[in-house]
């Protein structure tokens, strides 16, 4: 299957569907195959269960209707919120209990086990995953306010 034979498009309103020649999958759920290694590459288009159907190398290898079908999803699926500052953090029987603001307002969210739901991806850059699958990404620990740095470090 070659990506410029795939046609990505929403119907109903906001479900993503792929049809490829006479075929037609009614539910596709994009997931980045190797988001941290190849950012802005390689998507892999899932079926409802979980099957993958294909994988994307490219957008621009996309027709214009199914990058911008395809990129709508993924802003969706990956919204990411910018932590600037941390209210509150308790870790208590393996999960940790979050209050903070972001660039999207005040959130509460639980991480479980932050060996496997905090991730480093460089100095100071950290990009928590909460247990609803939320993304909450710090860029930089040091910029954040005293207090905070100081709960992160007993957090983490």
């Amino acid at each position: 299957m070659k990506p410029e034979d795939l046609n990505l498009f929403y119907e109903p309103k906001d479900r993503l569907r792929l049809t490829v020649g006479d075929r037609s999958w009614h539910t596709v759920v994009p997931t980045w195959a190797s988001p941290l290694t190849y950012p802005g590459k390689y998507v892999s288009l899932l079926d409802g269960k979980n099957q993958e159907i294909a994988l994307v190398p490219e957008l621009s290898q996309l027709s214009k209707e199914s990058r911008e079908a395809l990129e709508e999803e993924l802003r969706r699926r990956y919204l990411t919120a910018q932590i600037e500052k941390i209210e509150f953090a308790r870790t208590e029987w393996g999960a940790t209990y979050w209050t903070v603001t972001t660039n999207r307002g005040r959130r509460e969210f639980v991480t479980q086990s932050l060996s496997e739901n905090a991730q480093w991806l460089g100095p100071g850059h950290i990009l928590l995953t909460d247990v609803d699958g939320n993304k909450f990404e710090l860029r930089d620990v040091e910029a954040l306010d005293p207090s905070s740095r100081e709960m992160l470090g007993r957090i983490l």
